[in-house]
Parts: C-alpha cells; structure tokens; sequence
C-alpha cells in the first residue's frame, strides 16, 4: 500500500517521499483515511509503529483542505504527556508544514510563559503542548479553544498516570461543541481511567486496536541476566557497552542520583555518556537530546522521562540498570529500540529488589523470559523463592476441625428451697417467745 490510497494531499507525500517515507505503517493506514472521514478515534498500536504520523498526516491535510471554524483560535491541538514527547511530536508536525503557510506553536513546561504568550497572540494553526502548562495558558486566557476543530491526546495512558486527569478534563470542557474531532492514541489503552475517560471525550468513536499492550515486539531481543548487588549490575553494564555491536545505548535507571552516578563512572571508564533527568531545566534536557540524536554521544542514561517519544533509529541497544515499578513502562523503555524495522537488543538486570518487578513484568506479557550468564559475571543470585505456607499450622487446623466439639453438658436443675417455717404457739396465730435464759447469781 502507497500513502496515495490513503487520500491524503500530493504535498503531504512530497515531504514524505523527501523523509524517505514511502509506505504507510499498519496504524497509518487504518487511523489516517478513518481521521480524514471525520470519525473520532480510539486507538491502540505497539511503540514504534509510527503513532504519530497517523495523527499528524490527518491533522494537516484538515488545515490544508478545510475553512477554519475561527480565524483566531488554534486549530489543532495535541497533547502529550512529556516535554520529550512534546517536542518529538512537534519536529515532526514542522517537517511535515514545511514550506507552507501552516505555522506552529510548542508549549512546555520549564520555558519562558510570557514569550509563549506572544507566540500564541500570532495565531498559530497548531498547537503542542504538555497538559500542565496549557491549562496554565487556559487559566491566563492567553489560550482559547472556543474554535478548536480537531484534539489530540497522544499516550493517553500516560497523561493519566501522571496525574493530569484535572487537566485533560479543563481542556475537554473549554473545547466542547459539537464540530470537535477528537483523537486518543496510545500503545495501551486498557487502562481503567482512559476507557472511562474516552466515554467523556469521544463521540460515536472508531475503535482501531493492532496490537495488545503486553505483545511481544519481534524485531527486539530481550535478555535478562541476575545480579548479586550493586557492584555486579555496575561490572556487567561496563561489560555490555563495550561490546562492538553496541550502537547508541539508552540505560534506564530507578533515580535522578543514578543517572548521574552511572553518567561520571562510565565517563571515568572512557565512554561518551550523558545523564538526563526531570529535575534538568528544559533547555538543558533539549540540548542533551539533540546531541544525542546528532550522534555527539554514545550512551544517554535516564529514568522514565525518557521511555516514550524517543524516535532515534541509531539505537542499538536498551538496558535497564533498574527494572521499571509498573510492568507496562518495561514495554515502552525497550520500544526505544528495534524501531522502523531496525531489530534491537534489550537487556534487562535483575538483582533481588528487581524481583517483584520482574514477576509482573512476567506475568503481564505472559511469557517466560530467559536468563543468560557472562563468563566470568556468574552471580550466587538465582531469584528468591516463593514464601512456603505454614504447614504446622495447617496440619493444627486441620486437627481441630477433625474433631467435633463435645456438647456441654446441661446443668440439672437446681430443686428449689423449702422455706423456712416460723415457729407458731398453740394458739396457731402468733409465733413463740424464747425464754430468757435464767441470770446466773
């Protein structure tokens, strides 16, 4: 199939043939002709699928093709979950508008508010933001959505689970008239809140569901291998990135402090690597990642700022120093590789507080990872045992309910005192003195 059967607009598939994109992905293909048709969508695609031009390519061709609702609102807006993500999203939609008279706008979190203020007076046709920092702008009215024609939330379920329900809810509300469109992706959308969510936002939608959460990605090799402690992750990391098949490598951790104490170890050890953290200002976080993506450096280390959006084909491998909490997010960090048909490796080190995560993760993609050893790294960590019920008690309980309790015996009744009769005279009537004892002389 060829992005022409798709109905999209010849200069659309120009500034894809000069990407190099010349046939549409499974999601591109069922989301962009039902989102041109006008139909609401809900939809749900493995990461690295390419999501995102099956929203943006519809997104355009509406503000090429069709008169505007308002000649000074934003016509399309796209909500996404990180600043990272945001900004994926937005050099996306720019390669796409390039050379036409479409302009657009990003919003994020960690940037100057009165200088995005002056871009959005200036009337942009889109807008890309992350949720916090545009109900900023709805608060300060310096954002309208009275005219919006087309909403997009991309990675829904993470816009949640970030705690931004209150958000999405204002700009719901503040873009609700009937000429709406409406479009929710993610790669998981069984997700309690996003299905109740969707109940509130879409109207009449089309359901396109590819592929489930927990599907295994087939162009990805996953690896796990067991660690003793702290110092056994660290020799077996340094083991793995001096390997000569390993390209760009993107290293998970559990904290802001490990991304920078792994960053200066393997800098001491001679190896390129940069730390990237939510607590950077965003200046410094986009300077990180496009020295990245222009190859400045090997290693990029991380926590889960980084797990969805990253669209870097030159990344080879995907190591989680630390398992994720939620088993979910171990499905997006290892979608950083084996993108566009590229095939990846994901090693995974386990020690014995990554356990209980690596039993979820176990359990949620219904598959039995396998552990692999390193010549000379071979750990005594082999997993921790399942807690044994107590059989003693057990057995106690059983001894007890085996034998029937006695009945209590009933106390006889008890015969009931004859009272006591008063001694009576001959007379019958009145009772008898005592004598007086005689006084003794």
């Amino acid at each position: 199939m060829h992005f022409t059967e798709l109905g999209i607009d010849t200069r659309l598939e120009k500034q894809l043939a000069h990407q190099g994109i010349t046939q549409p992905t499974d999601i591109q293909a069922h989301a962009v002709p039902t989102a041109i048709a006008g139909h609401d969508i809900f939809a749900q695609s493995k990461t690295g699928s390419g999501k995102t031009l099956a929203f943006l390519l519809p997104a355009v061709q509406r503000v090429m093709k069709q008169k505007a609702l308002s000649k000074r609102d934003p016509r399309v807006l796209i909500v996404a979950p990180t600043r990272e993500l945001a900004t994926q999203v937005y050099s996306q939609l720019r390669l796409l508008i390039a050379g036409t008279n479409i302009s657009a706008v990003k919003v994020l979190g960690g940037e100057n508010f009165n200088d995005q203020i002056k871009a959005l007076r200036k009337d942009p046709h889109f807008v890309v933001g992350t949720p916090g920092r545009l109900a900023d702008h709805l608060s300060q009215r310096s954002l309208q959505l009275s005219g919006l024609e087309l909403l997009i939330f991309d990675e829904a379920d993470r816009i949640l689970d970030l705690g931004f329900t209150d958000q999405v809810k204002m700009i719901n509300e503040l873009a609700d008239h009937r000429l709406r469109q409406t479009l929710l992706f993610s790669a998981t959308l069984d997700h309690a809140q996003v299905d109740a969510l969707s109940r509130n936002l879409l109207r009449s939608p089309k359901q396109i569901l590819l592929s489930a959460s927990n599907e295994q990605h087939s162009d990805i090799t996953q690896q796990l291998y067991l660690a003793d402690h702290l110092d056994h992750k660290e020799a077996l990391l340094e083991h793995f990135v001096k390997q000569d098949n390993v390209g760009q490598c993107i290293i998970f951790t559990a904290t802001r402090a490990d991304t920078q104490r792994l960053s200066q170890l393997l800098n001491d050890k001679g190896f390129k690597a940069q730390a990237l953290a939510g607590d950077l200002t965003q200046a410094k976080r986009l300077e990180i990642m496009d020295a990245f993506s222009r190859e400045n450096f090997k290693i990029l280390i991380t926590t889960d700022v980084a797990s969805r959006g990253l669209d870097l084909l030159s990344v080879t491998h995907v190591i989680n120093f630390d398992l994720p909490k939620h088993a979910e997010e171990y499905v997006h960090r290892i979608g950083r590789t084996g993108r566009a048909g590229f095939k990846g490796t994901a090693i995974s080190l386990v020690g014995p507080k990554d356990w209980p995560s690596y039993k979820a993760i176990k359990a949620f993609l219904n598959d039995e990872l396998s552990f692999f050893t390193v010549d000379g790294l071979v750990g005594k960590f082999k997993g921790l045992r399942e807690k044994k019920p107590n059989t003693v008690w057990k057995k106690a309980e059983k001894k007890v309910a085996a034998k029937p309790a006695k009945p209590k015996r009933k106390a006889a009744p008890k015969k009931p005192k004859a009272p006591i009769q008063a001694p009576i005279d001959v007379d019958g009537f009145a009772p008898m003195r005592r004598k007086k004892k005689p006084e003794q002389e």
